[in-house]
């Protein structure tokens, strides 16, 4: 049974949304809310998009799509961000990047997203360098002071760093046990696929973090994340699947040979492979 998340409200935000609130008053609470601290502004944009009401669920998400991004920094700077809000902060951020911008000490990741192959063609020389392009170096000065600091953080701090850090916060943090913290890094907007790869061929064990990545549509669309998602034990069987009818011969072939792979997996892969060659 999944664990449940305590939702606590001010008397402001309450105002609009307790029971027995009218539909008026609480499509009201859309445009009120514009007046309110950043915390309560997204705790009651957040209600309202969860309202029974298609119209108020409706307007309260453009709300949230329309949010200022210094709104965003002010409470992701707050001293205690909800985990539930913590969430949709990277959809909210989908057109104000800027938003993320709230370490400034940190610079932006330079790492390229790795470019696709193709179905049938791989230079394994260069794929083995863009994947170590992507380690994180753990011995280095900067790796371990930001461990020690993971060390001390909250789960408030560490989701937040989750969402908004760097390539040395995502690979500790992706390690996280709570689940709020380790999914956090997949969401993070400069996560790339490079990293995504890598995390998915290093046999990562966490169940949410292999749902995330299969449920991204740009991820999957690289032939070799598909690839390394079917290989990979955590990955649910029917997306395993999925991924496997769009792979050529030579891959089928070799998955097919695989002992690596669930039994189910690699009997589908010389059905497939079977069904091309005839």
């Amino acid at each position: 049974m999944a664990e449940k998340v305590k939702l606590t409200i001010s008397p402001a935000v309450a105002t609009y949304v307790r029971p027995g609130t009218s539909p008026e008053d609480r499509l009201a609470g859309c445009m009120a809310a514009a007046a309110m601290t950043p915390p309560d502004r997204l705790m009651l944009l957040f209600c309202l998009s969860k309202d029974a009401d298609p119209a108020i669920r409706s307007e309260a998400a453009s709300c949230l799509k329309r949010l200022p991004a210094h709104v965003l920094r002010d409470y992701l700077d707050s001293a205690a961000p909800h985990p539930l809000i913590l969430d949709v902060i990277p959809l909210i951020c989908v057109n104000y990047p800027e938003a993320f911008a709230v370490f400034p000490e940190e610079a932006k990741d330079s790492d390229d997203a790795e470019l696709d192959a193709g179905e049938d063609e791989s230079d394994l020389a260069e794929e083995n360098v863009a994947e170590e392009e992507n380690l994180v170096d753990a011995t280095s000065e900067e790796f371990l002071s930001k461990y020690k600091q993971a060390q001390l953080l909250g789960i408030g701090e560490k989701i937040k760093m989750a969402l908004t850090g760097d390539k040395e916060w995502r690979s500790i943090l992706v390690k996280d046990a709570n689940k709020l913290v380790s999914s956090g890094v997949i969401k993070n907007p400069r996560i790339t696929e490079g990293e995504v790869l890598t995390l998915v061929k290093s046999g990562i064990q966490n169940d949410e973090i292999m749902r995330l990545i299969c449920a991204n549509k740009e991820w999957v669309k690289k032939h070799k994340i598909r690839k390394a998602l079917i290989e990979n034990s955590r990955t649910p069987v029917q997306s395993a699947m999925r991924f496997l009818g769009t792979m050529g011969e030579k891959d089928l072939a070799s998955l097919a040979k695989s002992k690596n792979i669930s039994t189910v997996i690699s009997t589908m892969a010389k059905r497939l492979l079977l069904n091309k060659k005839k």
